[in-house]
């Protein structure tokens, strides 16, 4: 069976050579293409499949932010994990609002780095505690609402950042009932994705982040 496909973007080369190595010592992934900047990586993506880009934030020639909305502009389905500074959270929400899959700090330890890639490989998604705390602070306090019972469980796996089919294994239900459940839940809080919607319900104290849990 092929090893998922990885690309790193980052104008670092030591850093994406550290990365690579990292990646390829745990034979799990490949990485299968690596660029300095968001112009060589779309060059690279006209001729390459991966399953995962892996992205800086500041990059010359083109940076991450205008590289990721390019890059799902033309290939929606594509999965970016940011990997960030702590400084640069003011382009989070831009980020988010773009469609990646998850965000994380560069200084992170290699067991939360590859549970980030397991998750966005499996459908789900992966957001730093630190950063989305970051974020959650410098937002203003939404309106409270109602949910059921069925849908504080969704919201919680949703929050751990299982998939749907993942979810719809451990509730015994199906993927088209947790897709439903998932759609009133983003109608209700009026967020734009998944990521929006564990944003609201941390702030209304709907879910607590708690790491054990999200491992």
């Amino acid at each position: 069976m092929e090893k998922p496909g990885i690309i790193i973007a980052d104008d670092h080369r030591l850093f994406r050579s550290g990365l690579r190595y990292i990646i390829d010592e745990s034979r799990k992934y490949q990485v299968i293409g690596e660029a300095s900047n968001g112009a060589e990586l779309l060059d690279l993506l006209a001729n390459v499949t991966p399953q995962l880009v892996i992205m800086d934030i500041n990059m010359p020639v083109m940076d991450g932010i205008e590289a990721t909305r390019k890059v799902l502009e033309k290939y929606p389905a594509l999965k970016i994990l940011i990997l960030s500074m702590y400084g640069e959270s003011e382009y989070y929400n831009t980020l988010l609002d773009l469609g990646i899959k998850g965000f994380m700090l560069k200084d992170a330890e290699n067991e939360e780095f590859f549970l980030a890639i397991n998750k966005i490989l499996s459908g789900g998604s992966y957001y730093s505690q630190e950063l989305l705390l970051n974020i959650i602070r410098k937002k203003t306090t939404s309106r409270s609402i109602k949910l059921s019972r069925r849908e504080m469980e969704i919201l919680e796996l949703i929050s751990h950042g299982f998939s749907n089919l993942e979810i719809s294994a451990k509730l015994a239900i199906s993927q088209r009932t947790v897709e439903r459940h998932r759609t009133n839940l983003l109608e209700k809080t009026g967020s734009k994705n998944s990521v929006r919607l564990i944003i609201y319900a941390l702030k209304n104290n709907l879910i607590s982040l708690n790491e054990e849990n999200r491992r």
